[in-house]
Parts: structure tokens; sequence; C-alpha cells
């Protein structure tokens, strides 16, 4: 008998149900995807070490904010009060460089606790100082000086021992919540200040920031960074042996390990490497002509804008908000450039220019938030630059640098920016400016371009292989 037709198979309970909308499940992001301007705080240490941060922070605001009352209320002159603020600058122009040796020969975690626990201790001897009574100008200059030279070990070793509680990777990451912590414990700080002076005393303030820094000195010791080894040379491989039993000193560079940790050898480094070069002279353009706001935009909200002190402070809160905008966007990042710093600093620098033609305080104000998030994403790049592209035995020394080059920076700026606005007022060091960094940061890119170009050769005549003729293609270098 012929077969009768096939069972028609049963249905799988999925297709007998009736349809369902389908929804689509986003998959996990991987490390190398991770995007998430908070990512450095999956590390425990990094969670750790962010708390410890907003403590310190606050402390030295608060410190800050009380020393320069306390100056005038002992001299009376708004002059000394801002030399002391240039006598606590002044180590970091002669000092730093030696500074960052000495972190990069030290074991790091041990130079940021012992840097931690001195500039407590300073802050503990001015607490008593001031409540004895015997704390004059003299003694205050030189605790402010002392402080100074301190800060030249303990700026990079702090900032050095961020980075290693993360990969490198997450290093804007880390750099971007360094910065909100910072603008958090300032305002912290500023409210604090008040305060602690209203109900216990100026000395109870300067007591507060030393516990802040034994706090902070405590925290430490519990730190786990991501690498094995975190003392200056020491992070390099261990030394491989030669073929007869003797180490082999030389490193990647074919120089001498310890001739290689002299503050010379960090200095050539430095200026050897194009790219903190060019760092360098974009940060120092804009630092000059850009950066000054507080000075530029004050003269332009009170003068051609004819606004007040309210105005100018409405123009400062924008800023600031732009500023920890800027800190989140910046945390995104992976691995910038200094392509990017000078493409954000050149667009930061246009703003600049439209700023200066501004008619009306809402127009500037418009444009305020963007150049402050420019500014605040630029650095985060260039700060990531610069503590990541040097090796890791060098990295204290190129800090050491920076830190002079910046003081620099800090000190020859506002002169030069107040002279220019003699010249041509507030809207003409806006647009002059900007039109310096721009100009600058294009010129150098296009020199870039014609030394790095390559020239492409073809020869036409035939060539013989394995007796046929054929064409060849050659480069030239």
């Amino acid at each position: 008998m012929p077969a009768g037709p096939a069972p028609a198979p049963a249905l799988a309970p999925e297709a007998a149900a009736p349809a369902r909308r389908l929804r689509f499940v986003r998959p996990a992001k991987s490390g190398a995807d991770d995007h998430s301007p908070w990512r450095s705080l999956k590390y425990r240490s990094m969670r750790w070490w962010s708390v410890a941060n907003f403590v310190s922070n606050a402390g030295t605001w608060m410190q800050l904010t009380v020393q320069n009352l306390l100056v005038l209320q002992i001299t009376g002159s708004a002059a000394a009060t801002g030399l002391s603020m240039s006598v606590q600058a002044a180590p970091g122009l002669l000092m730093s460089v030696a500074g960052g040796a000495a972190v990069d020969r030290w074991p790091r975690k041990v130079t940021a606790a012992v840097s931690q626990g001195f500039l407590g201790a300073v802050a503990f001897v001015t607490a008593v100082l001031v409540a004895t009574d015997q704390l004059n100008l003299a003694v205050l200059m030189a605790l402010a000086a002392v402080t100074g030279l301190i800060a030249t070990v303990d700026g990079p070793a702090c900032a050095l021992l961020g980075n290693d509680l993360v990969r490198t990777e997450d290093v804007p990451s880390a750099i971007g919540v360094g910065s909100l912590v910072h603008n958090a414990g300032r305002l912290a700080g500023a409210a604090l200040a008040g305060i602690t002076v209203g109900f216990l005393g100026t000395a109870a303030a300067y007591a507060a920031n030393g516990l802040s820094f034994l706090f902070v000195a405590s925290v430490i010791p519990f730190l786990r960074p991501v690498h094995k080894f975190v003392r200056g040379a020491k992070t390099a491989p261990k030394t491989p042996r030669t073929p007869l039993g003797k180490k082999d000193t030389r490193d990647i560079g074919g120089t001498d390990h310890d001739n290689d940790m002299t503050v010379r050898q960090g200095v050539l480094y430095f200026m050897r490497r194009p790219r903190l070069v060019a760092l360098a002279g974009i940060t120092g353009l804009s630092a000059v002509f850009g950066r000054n706001y507080g000075l530029t935009l004050a003269v332009l909200v009170t003068g051609p804008l004819a606004g007040g002190a309210g105005a100018f402070g409405t123009v400062s809160t924008v800023l600031a908000v732009g500023g920890i905008v800027g800190a989140v966007l910046g945390a995104r990042l992976r691995k910038p450039s200094v392509r990017l710093v000078g493409t954000l600093a050149a667009a930061g620098a246009l703003l600049q220019v439209v700023a200066g033609f501004s008619p009306s305080l809402a127009v500037l104000l418009v444009l305020v938030l963007p150049m402050a998030v420019v500014e605040s994403i630029s650095d985060t790049a260039g700060t990531t630059v610069l503590q990541t592209d040097p090796p890791a035995h060098m990295r204290g020394r190129v800090l050491g640098v920076w830190g002079t080059i910046k003081t620099s920076w800090g000190l020859a700026g506002p002169p030069a920016l107040g002279l220019l606005m003699e010249l041509a007022g507030a809207r003409g060091a806006l647009v002059s400016g900007g039109l310096i960094i721009a100009g600058a940061i294009a010129a150098g890119y296009v020199l870039r371009r014609r030394r790095t170009a390559t020239t492409v050769m073809l020869r036409t005549e035939p060539a013989v292989v394995t007796g046929q003729l054929q064409p060849s293609l050659s480069t030239a270098a």
C-alpha cells in the first residue's frame, strides 16, 4: 500500500506559543571597550585613594583660605599676601626636577606617605604657633617655603601613585575623577574654613589640615598597585644576563641604569622627546594667552560689558560648571594624544576669539561654557600623555621638569597678559591671544607634516627576475 502523507512535525513549545516581541540585550562591555568616566573606581584601592584625596584637598583649601586671611591680619598688606604665595611657589621653579628624581629613586608608596607626613607636621607646627601667638611674617614665610619644597616631591609621588592603582587605559578616568575630587574638595574646604574659624579659631583650621595629611599617609600602606613593582627604576624589568653570566645593565636606549637615574638624564629625555616638547609649547601658549580667565574676563565683564561683581560671579560659576563637565568627558578618553591636546587648545582659542567680540553678558555666558569644557578635556588629555608616555623609571623626573615649566608660566603669564591688556584692552587681549594660540598650533602642525612627509618613487626600467621582465616599485625614505 502506498504510504500516506507524513505527519506534520510537532511544534516546539516556543513555536506553538503566541509570537513574542524580541528584545535586544546589549552585551556587557569588555574592559577594552569601557569608556565610562567612572571606570577607574572599579579598583578598590582607587576608591580609597579618591576618598583620601577629597579629605586632603578639603584640608588644603581650608588652610589656603585661612592663610591669606592670616597674612592680612599680621601685616595688613595685600602685597605681603601675594608674596607669601610666591614664596610657596618658588621651590617649584628651582627644585621640581630634583624632587622628581627623588620620586624615581625611592619607593613610591613610602615617598608619598613620608611627604604627606612632613606636610602634616608643618601644618601642626603652624597651628601651635598660631595658638600660642608666636607666629610672625618671617616664620610664616619660612613655613610656606618649606611647604613648597616638600610639595616638589609630594606632587609627582602622589600623582604617579594614583596612576599605579589602575591599568594604563584607565589612567584618563583616574585623572578625571581626581579633577572632580579636587574641585569638590576645594568647595568643601572653602566652606569649612569659615565654619572652623568662626567656632574654633584659626589654629583649628591648620590642625584640621594636618589631620587630613595624616589620614592620607595612613591609607597609602593599604593601597595595592596594579603593577607588581612601584619603586622608580625597579619598575623596569629585571636586568637580563648575558651568555657569560654577567649582568647586562643596558636599558632599551642602551644607557646604564645607574647613570640613567640622574637629574641631567631626566632633562635630556624631556628635551629629546618631541611629543613632550610639543605638549609643553601648546600648554604654555594656552596658559599665558588663553587660560587666565580670572583676569581677562573680569576686565571684560566689568569694563566693556558694564557688569558688576555679581555678573563676574555668574561667569565664574559657569566656568566651574564647564570644568566639571569637561572633567567627566575627559575621563571617557582611553589613549589621548598630543594631537588631540593641540586640537582642543586651538578650538578653545577660537572660542576665545569669538568671546572677545561678545556684545552682551548673555552671549559671553553661552561661549564661556564650551570654553571651560574644552579646556578641562584638554587638561585631562595632556596630563595623561605626560604621565604615561615616559618609561616608568623616568616619570618622576618628567613631572619634575614639567613642574618647573608650569611654575615659570604661572609667574610670567599674568604680567605678560596684563601688559597685553594695557596695550590692546580686554577684547584685544582675548582676540589676539586666541589668534596667537591657534596660529602657533596650526604652524606647528604644518611643519610636522612637512618633516614627516615621505617621497614615493617609481622605477620605470625593467628588472630581470627568474628570466622574466617585471616592473618593480621602490620607496625612498
